[in-house]
């Protein structure tokens, strides 16, 4: 592609396999009760803008402590941030920085570090103060990798999904310490290959995950295969979470907070709303709302009330198809659901 910022042809391939069953509709397990589309009951506008002609977002995150909003440009590693009020987000980690090629999963954690996924190398983390660079961690080995998602579960240990080889890793507080200032290797923590349903072996699998805020799980959600399953961090054992009116497929960024999980599925344009059991072994779907006007979204961070839904545009000249984007590129502000 002759354009101001290019892909590379394995990063545009590993994207593509993210978004891949867009020709799959949505379709509920037979005699599942399908919950009632929310369209009029929520309402969607546009939060703020990004700077740039190119940006092609993927991640989102929230400081619940500052209310600021940091969100990441796949296209080439951007990080923006927004602070409240302003209508639009300036960049806070430029393209580039550090030798970070993407940007896609994000979070920040009760420290006030923000931790930055790159999808071909690993995960870095700043101080959202000083925009420091505090540690990063490399997925080991030369094979297929696809770095996706992160989760803080209460003690502060980071677990992060990896799309290509459906393992969770895990940064402990004490990874983190001994990694300061340098560079240090991924470790699995939770490896799902032997449990996910049969897929290709290039198809993409673990995307979103979340914590459980008492720290006694975690639930990941396999696109492909359209399940969630809970992850024990104590024990560590690996169990389908029984869905009731739905599923997963397409699922991509989750939130988890007071009992429910608000999952966006990409190529449907949709986001679908869950009760999850105390245990966290069953969720039960509540509402859903699809809207073209999400523009293809990849995950949402959830702050007094409000969705903050990253509106993607990868169909629209990025690497899923041909066209020109919206500009400039939003995030979108989802309200009732």
């Amino acid at each position: 592609m002759s354009r101001s910022h290019r892909y590379t042809a394995a990063a545009a391939a590993a994207l593509a396999l993210t978004v891949l069953p867009a020709s799959v509709p949505f379709a509920p397990s037979a005699g599942a009760a399908v919950a009632a589309p929310a369209r009029s009951q929520t309402r969607i506008s546009t939060a703020f803008s990004l700077p740039g002609d190119r940006v092609y977002p993927e991640g989102i995150a929230a400081d619940a402590r500052t209310g600021d909003l940091y969100a990441a440009s796949f296209a080439d590693g951007t990080v923006f941030k927004r602070t409240p009020g302003r209508s639009a987000a300036e960049v806070f980690l430029p393209a580039g920085a550090d030798g970070r090629r993407t940007a896609n999963g994000l979070k920040v954690d009760r420290a006030g570090r923000l931790w930055v996924c790159d999808s071909s190398s690993g995960i870095a983390v700043y101080d959202t103060r000083t925009r420091r660079l505090l540690a990063r961690f490399t997925v080991p080995g030369d094979g297929a990798r696809f770095v996706n998602d992160v989760a803080i579960a209460p003690d502060g240990s980071a677990y992060i999904t990896d799309s290509s080889r459906a393992v969770v890793y895990r940064v402990t507080p004490r990874d983190l310490a001994a990694a300061a200032g340098g560079t240090a290797v991924l470790t699995p923590r939770f490896d799902l290959a032997a449990v996910l349903d049969p897929h290709a072996p290039t198809a993409f699998t673990l995307n979103g995950i979340v914590a459980d805020p008492a720290g006694r799980y975690l639930l990941v959600a396999d696109m492909t295969g359209a399940d969630l399953y809970r992850l024990d961090t104590a024990s560590g054992a690996i169990r389908k979470v029984a869905l009731d009116g739905g599923d997963m497929l397409n699922a991509d960024g989750l939130e988890l907070q007071n009992g429910r999980l608000w999952v966006v599925h990409n190529t449907d344009d949709t986001i679908s709303r869950w009760r999850i059991g105390r245990d966290g072994t069953t969720a039960r779907k509540e509402r859903q709302v699809t809207d073209a006007s999400l523009q293809l979204p990849t995950t949402l961070a959830r702050l007094h009330g409000t969705l903050y839904v990253v509106r993607s545009q990868f169909d629209k000249g990025g690497p899923l198809g041909s066209g020109t984007p919206e500009i400039p590129f939003t995030i979108a502000a989802v309200r009732g659901l």
